[in-house]
């Protein structure tokens, strides 16, 4: 083993392959993986080795074409066959709320290129004869999806790899982890060290063990997984090879293997594997057979598809591997540790494993993953995912992994977890609750405590009468929202101005003002978007979406300056409230010695003041499009002035509103988001936020891309569209279609109770964005005219919220 590299890799299953042979296929050469035992060891060589293309984020769905394609690409290069089957595969719905998921899941398809096809029983049957008609509704078929060879995939990349300068050590388990000051790595192994510039800990069943090498917990959990394999079966002698086929009701998948069928499940009463500690000594093992945990779902099975009942069993698997909490992988740099990566948790590695290493080896070597992988991003989680969360979260997906999410469905495990002061009293006015990031918040408030529950839809639910009734009291009177789960960030010191105007593209305000501001990349593609709000000549408070705050913190750690700013995430050390509407104003005059009139305090004002006994910030600003105030104070004063509040509000019409009033507000003002209408893939004039961008500043990270952009004005145009709808409005992502061709997509959507329209918002080519006419969406495999607004749907000069 060499004694130096530049990046050392961990973990030779099918991820570590695949980011070590992207490493060399983007031109870092001197690069070393080093496995314990042998290539595919741990999950890989034990694998069904099923791969598709659909998942429920479509960026992740654009990697996994990726990888699929790339199997050609590395056979060729390598010489070694990664057993490719595409047999085409088969997604049976056996309910009528399936079918709406299928149709769902085509329509997102159809923009990212994808030719699925939602298709009869009768022609299911005839695609996969194994099956009983009577117990499914439809289906949807992919012709792009089947199985590979789990250890001629990974040897493919590994030899790919070499041939492309990357070493490879085998049976040399990594002891320790040292860092240098320098920000490098001394590997520690039981066959020597070596020092590395870069670590990637592509560990797999061990992810967690090498990640406590450098004092961090990371969130994945391994959990045993049973497939068995039938005997012959004379239904497929001298037959085509069977599809790969999904049964979601039955919680299946199956798949031809030589002459009987593979037959795997994700049953309810999924058991975790190791959920403490994960044994080094364990190598290409298997657990003993619990077919008695499985039986409920084979006995589907056999209902389902009953010549699997006369088959018998050949073969069993139980084996371990890992997930996330959401299912997702944990790819990127980890925030507070210097070059020190992470591409672990991807549990559907034949699917994921080519895009996981094709995104963290352009991060590594171009500073840019070249795609929206925010769904992958080991940023999105933070220290609220304890060892016993994870645990909690991972059973709970792995009992779910083909149950359908609702829209407004929310998960039970782990919960409540995170409480802000104020969460009892919500309670008692009947809010349901969300989690957002372990925290709960309040969606909607029900008049009953027996009728505060969601009916799940992927239609109008019981929720929708009493969002209007929120949105009405915002509009005609006042209404009250928590705001606590937004992240903050104080800034701090004599260059903290300076370092900001650096790092937003708007300019910085004055004491005592607020700016909007979205935060560039180098390319000038949207990474963040903040309100900027100026407490002092050297002290600020940016505001901003509190599931990106450790992604944005890793931004800003990396551009720092040696001295004279300080930076750090204050989020829960901050509770809010917001007031917003036409009476916001009166009712929060009675309790404040300032004076709030526009000429006074006008829009877009930030000021610190005694709200009756209560110590605070208050800010004129307002996500619902109406006149309004957040105010934010330390989390000991919160429950003093949220009931000063309800107090006096009373005659003033005061009514708690929740996120889903307030999402269907925004959209009627055709405010974005991040994670939606704001994310690395889209530039701010593409996304209607050039006004947000101060050229008269010489400098700020991404200006010469976004100079660029507005000149011709980028590739795409972010509009409003009013649709005609029955019972359904726009979630997001579903495929907008101009003059019979798909043309875009739709990043979000609500139905605007304000003026009493069903509204979307997305993306299309700036070419069409001019066109008036022609355009639909589609809705639950439905295309509805949709009609592009030029402006906002709601008080589109504003004038309500400078009032």
């Amino acid at each position: 083993m060499k004694s130096e590299t530049r990046v050392a890799v961990i973990g030779g299953g099918v991820v570590g392959a695949s980011v070590l042979y992207h490493l060399t296929k983007a031109g870092w050469k001197d690069v070393l993986l080093i496995e314990r035992a042998e290539l595919t060891s741990g999950s890989t060589w034990h694998a069904a080795g099923g791969m598709h293309t659909v998942n429920g984020d479509p960026n992740v769905a654009k990697l996994q074409q990726y990888t699929i394609e790339l199997y050609k690409e590395i056979e060729q290069i390598s010489g070694q066959s990664c057993g490719v089957h595409i047999t085409g595969g088969l997604m049976l719905a056996g309910t009528r709320e399936r079918l709406d998921w299928l149709k769902m899941a085509k329509a997102r398809g159809r923009y990212l290129g994808m030719d699925l096809e939602i298709i009869s029983v009768d022609e299911a049957a005839r695609l996969f004869p194994l099956l009983d008609k009577k117990h499914f509704k439809g289906a949807m078929y992919d012709p792009i999806e089947g199985h590979v060879d789990p250890y001629g995939v990974t040897h493919a990349y590994a030899k790919s790899a070499q041939l492309g300068g990357a070493e490879i050590v085998r049976h040399t388990r990594v002891t320790d982890l040292k860092a240098r000051s320098d920000g490098s790595w001394d590997v520690i192994t039981d066959h020597g060290n070596v020092h590395a510039e870069y670590v990637v800990n592509a560990a797999g069943l061990w992810a967690r063990e090498v990640g406590r090498m450098v004092g961090i917990e990371l969130p994945i959990l391994a959990m045993e997984h049973q497939y068995l394999i039938t005997g012959d079966m004379p239904e497929l002698v001298g037959k085509k090879e069977q599809l790969h086929a999904i049964d979601f009701e039955g919680e299946l998948y199956i798949r031809q293997e030589r002459g009987g069928m593979l037959l795997g499940t994700y049953e309810k009463a999924g058991v975790p594997w190791s959920p403490a500690e994960t044994p080094w000594d364990f190598g290409q093992d298997l657990l003993a057979n619990d077919l008695e945990r499985i039986a409920p779902s084979l006995e589907v099975a056999f209902e389902h598809f009953p010549a699997l009942g006369n088959a018998g069993i050949r073969k069993v698997v139980n084996g371990p591997f890992t997930f996330a909490p959401d299912g997702n992988p944990l790819v990127g740099p980890v925030k507070g540790l210097k070059n020190f990566w992470v591409a672990c948790g991807v549990m559907a590695g034949f699917s994921q494993g080519g895009g996981v290493g094709l995104a963290l080896s352009r991060w590594l070597v171009d500073g840019d993953p070249g795609a929206d992988i925010w769904g992958m991003d080991v940023a999105r989680y933070g220290d609220w995912t304890t060892l016993a969360y994870t645990n909690a979260k991972v059973r709970e997906n792995y009992s779910r992994r083909f149950s359908i999410r609702f829209p407004n469905e929310e998960l039970e495990a782990g919960r409540p977890l995170r409480t802000t002061p104020i969460y009892e009293r919500l309670r008692a006015a009947n809010a349901v609750f969300g989690d957002y990031c372990g925290l709960e918040h309040s969606l909607w408030f029900a008049p009953t405590a027996q009728s505060a529950k969601d009916e799940f839809s992927f239609h109008r639910s019981n929720d929708f009468p009493h969002i209007a009734a929120e949105c009405d009291a915002v509009k005609n009177s006042v209404g009250l929202l928590e705001i606590s789960n937004y992240g903050k960030f104080e800034v701090k010191g004599p260059g903290a101005a300076d370092w900001l105007s650096k790092v937003m593209s708007n300019r910085v305000p004055a004491v005592g003002r607020i700016a909007l501001t979205p935060m560039l990349n180098e390319r000038g593609k949207l990474i963040g978007d903040f309100t900027m709000c100026r407490v002092a000549p050297e002290h600020f408070l940016l505001i901003g979406t509190y599931a990106a705050e450790t992604y944005y913190l890793r931004w800003f750690e990396r551009h720092l300056p040696g001295s004279g700013v300080s930076i750090r995430p204050c989020a829960m050390e901050y509770a809010g409230l917001s007031i917003a509407g036409p009476n916001s104003r009166a009712l929060l005059q009675e309790l404040v010695r300032d004076d709030l009139s526009t000429a006074a305090f006008p829009f877009l004002s930030f000021k610190r003041m005694e709200i009756g006994m209560v110590p605070g910030y208050v800010g004129r600003v307002s996500f619902t499009g109406e006149l309004g105030f957040e105010i934010w104070v330390s989390t000991d004063y919160q429950r003093a002035l949220y009931d000063l509040l309800v107090s006096a509000g009373r005659k003033h019409g005061l009514r708690p509103f929740g996120s889903r009033a307030l999402n269907c507000m925004r959209v009627e003002k055709s405010f974005g988001t991040w994670t939606r209408e704001y994310r690395p893939i889209y530039g701010p004039f593409e996304a209607g936020l050039g006004r947000f961008v101060d050229f008269k500043k010489e400098k700020f990270i991404g200006r010469a891309a976004a100079m660029e952009e507005s000149q011709g004005g980028g590739a795409l145009r972010l509009l409003t569209f009013k649709l005609e709808t029955a019972d359904a409005d726009a979630l997001g992502d579903e495929p907008i279609w101009h003059d019979g061709k798909v043309a875009g997509w739709v990043t979000s959507g609500a139905f605007g109770h304000r003026v009493n329209h069903s509204l979307a918002l997305g993306y299309v080519p700036a070419a069409i964005a001019g066109a008036t006419s022609g355009f639909e969406i589609e809705i639950i495999g439905e295309r509805h005219h949709a009609q592009p607004l030029s402006e906002a749907a709601y008080d589109a000069k504003g004038s309500r919220m400078r009032a």
